[in-house]
């Protein structure tokens, strides 16, 4: 019998083709866009989770947001306030008693009479007499000065935009009729220095300017402190000694990049920050942080046969793609959520402290901590996911 010789003839197969849901070859390459619609519509099928979830993570920044604005309000008052008493000297001689914020007046108030000074040749030194008076049933931080011309009363633009007191305008202050002039941006009414006196007695502090040409000098606390004999510091949180004269703080001698200014706003600021307000809202972003993880977790759990088809034909990478979309729809809403309404408390609670600056300041900070919380959210769920087999997220184990 005769054999044909066998003919084997290799016929090349095409490339493996990535087979994609019908959802992503419909985007025309524009997967993102897909990922969003997933993303939407997994919110549309289970809406009271994404309510629930958005509103407590809301809630956890809400609380943030509110502290921050506090924190940020005070600093910029505490900046403000000190700008307000130093001018354009460079030293502020504070009595024993040190001074305080008063937030009823929103100014700084001198606990204790302004130490005597004897003060070197060149050097100015202006003593302003502080305390509070009352204006209207309001009460008002009063101070006095040599440079006010009795019948005169120098009124700051806070407080007279706070009061209703316009240019002109007569203002009783210790039974004496005075003539308002609006000086300066401050919470303040400064007049003469004899009548204030005789409403704050001798409470109050120096400003002192260097010589000319001396004004940048790093060492003039320690030229004055030796002329004086009073002890300096660049740190705006020392507290001068209850037991000696007084103590000079110096405003352009201090290390560091930060402003004597900056640094006693970095004070007010701290307070706040580190009160148990403060405490309370840190934990309360943590809680609102597991909810979202909760609530991711319980979503994978729920799409696991899903999630294992989308596995065994290759789209691994679109699950974790898919869970940082909806993380960031999450996070982005409840952002939002918390901090419009964390303005809207801030302005009805305590409106006389809330500045739209400072609450810009706190949403932005709490901005930066957004995009971490939202892929740790999601990477948290989806690197349990991605430990199984598709086979077993295809079994329902």
């Amino acid at each position: 019998m005769k054999h044909g010789a066998l003919t084997i003839v290799l016929v090349e197969s095409p490339a493996p083709t990535i087979v994609r849901s019908p959802e992503i070859a419909r985007t025309s390459g524009n997967t993102f866009g897909c990922l969003v619609r997933f993303a939407v519509a997994n919110i549309r099928r289970r809406p009271e989770r994404f309510v629930l979830a958005v509103l407590g993570i809301a809630l956890a920044i809400a609380c943030v947001t509110v502290v921050r604005t506090i924190s940020a309000s005070f600093a910029i008052t505490g900046e403000d306030s000190v700008t307000d008493v130093l001018g354009s000297n460079q030293l502020w001689v504070v009595p024993a008693g040190g001074v305080h914020y008063d937030p009823d007046v929103r100014a700084l108030i001198a606990d204790g009479p302004a130490p005597t000074l004897s003060t070197p040749p060149d050097w100015t030194a202006t003593r302003t007499l502080s305390g509070t008076t009352t204006v209207d049933g309001a009460t008002v931080s009063l101070r006095g000065s040599d440079a006010v011309a009795p019948g005169r009363a120098a009124v700051g633009a806070g407080v007279a935009e706070r009061l209703g007191i316009a240019p002109g305008a007569t203002v009783d202050i210790g039974g004496q009729p005075l003539t308002a002039e609006i000086a300066g941006t401050g919470q303040s009414i400064t007049v003469a220095a004899p009548l204030a006196g005789s409403l704050v007695g001798d409470n109050g502090w120096w400003t002192v300017a260097a010589p000319t040409g001396d004004e940048h000098r790093r060492d003039l606390a320690q030229l004055f402190g030796a002329a004086t004999g009073l002890p300096a510091t660049a740190d705006p949180s020392v507290q001068p000694d209850p037991t000696g004269s007084g103590l000079i703080y110096d405003t352009v001698g201090g290390s560091g990049p930060l402003t004597f200014e900056q640094k006693f706003s970095a004070l007010f600021s701290g307070k706040v920050t580190s009160s148990t307000l403060g405490v309370i809202s840190t934990i309360g972003l943590i809680l609102g942080f597991v909810i979202a993880v909760s609530s991711f977790l319980a979503a994978v759990a729920e799409r696991k046969r899903e999630f294992g088809i989308m596995s065994s034909i290759g789209l691994a990478d679109e699950v974790l793609y898919f869970f940082l979309v909806e993380s960031g729809i999450t996070f982005l809403a409840a952002y939002l959520v918390g901090v419009l309404g964390a303005g809207v408390a801030v302005a009805l609670v305590i409106p006389q402290i809330a500045t739209f600056t400072a609450w810009g300041q706190a949403a932005g900070m709490v901005a930066a901590f957004i995009p971490a919380m939202a892929i740790v959210g999601a990477l948290v769920p989806v690197h349990r996911l991605l430990q199984q087999r598709p086979v077993d997220l295809l079994g329902g184990r």
